[in-house]
């Protein structure tokens, strides 16, 4: 099997001058850049995607869903979820509200779940269960303190998993990969990146943010971290084995 691990910023694309880098990120249209983007998953033939920062249907897309446009250039079945909850503050704000994670599978997603961790901003998880694999999407904290907390309830959530299992996402594991050590020998997890390849940026990659972690019954026959402008984040492509 093969899993894709993208962190696409909304479709709108690498910022091009430092200082407007955030504007441009939040307000970028995104139809011409997630056509490509499509194009891009599909000539990587996976058979699960894991995107994070979704555009689930802002002014940026003019209302259209990027889970739902990627599902059908790709031919996969998907599932979706806003990052923040109903009671949210964030779901106030028009475009705020529409900004999500998301999850293409070629095989019938048989069970979903979505947790959001008690800290931070950047809180939600996104489990499903697909082909005798379960799939942890996650996106986690700028501030590494609320990072800490994080792992210690994301583990609670891992830990009752019999299943094999990855657990993939944009760990912005800012203050180096160290961090994520404990977590990982508590899950008993590895890395399918051994050789620690920077994701981020994309343009001049320098830190390790994207993590593609496994468990002990999956074998990792292939990694690649894809040089590609398509966001300010590189894919990570793994071709893997359930032993």
């Amino acid at each position: 099997m093969k899993f894709l691990l993208y962190n696409i910023r909304y479709g709108t694309g690498k910022y091009l001058i430092k200082r407007f880098k955030h504007i441009r990120g939040y307000l970028g249209r995104s139809e011409k850049q997630i056509d490509r983007i499509g194009k891009f998953i599909k000539r990587q033939k996976p058979d699960i995607v894991g995107l994070v920062e979704v555009d689930l249907g802002s002014f940026r897309m003019k209302s259209k869903n990027q889970a739902e446009i990627l599902s059908e250039m790709t031919d996969k079945n998907f599932i979706y979820q806003y990052k923040y909850e109903e009671n949210s503050r964030y779901m106030k704000f028009p475009m705020v509200r529409k900004q999500g994670n998301a999850l293409l599978s070629n095989k019938e997603i048989v069970n979903h779940k979505f947790h959001y961790l008690d800290n931070g901003m950047k809180k939600l998880i996104i489990e499903i269960e697909t082909n005798g694999i379960v799939i942890f999407l996650v996106h986690l904290a700028l501030g590494g303190k609320t990072r800490m907390k994080q792992f210690v309830q994301l583990f609670s959530l891992i830990e009752k998993c019999e299943k094999p299992m990855i657990v993939a996402g944009d760990f912005n594991t800012l203050w180096g990969t160290e961090e994520i050590e404990l977590f990982m020998k508590a899950g008993k997890l590895k890395s399918a990146n051994l050789e620690k390849k920077p994701t981020f940026p994309s343009w001049s990659p320098k830190k390790e943010l994207d993590f593609v972690l496994h468990s002990e019954n999956i074998k990792i026959n292939d990694v690649k971290v894809i040089k590609t402008m398509l966001s300010d984040h590189l894919p990570i492509l793994i071709d893997f084995d359930i032993i």
